[in-house]
């Protein structure tokens, strides 16, 4: 069973999609669009995201999810 999702910020959870292969094409405003082969989708620079939203980020873009992506993010908290 895999453990609760961390709360990331959007900028951290940018550099952990980073990490995992995905490109940051551009920025507008306060999101950020990442691609991945014919993958696409863009991710709020909010100070902190919603469990919900983080979810819906990882589950369908990278299959991964708790465990997995916490041992990706950039602040040892979360390793």
């Amino acid at each position: 069973m895999s453990k609760k999702l961390p709360v990331v910020s959007g900028k951290e959870s940018v550099k952990a999609l980073v990490k995992l292969g995905f490109t940051a094409r551009l920025g507008k405003g306060d999101h950020v669009v990442l691609q991945k082969n014919h993958r696409v989708f863009s991710v709020p620079l909010h100070k902190t995201l919603k469990k919900g939203t983080l979810r819906k980020i990882l589950i369908p873009y990278t299959g991964r999810v708790g465990d997995d992506i916490a041992a990706v993010h950039i602040p040892s908290v979360y390793v």
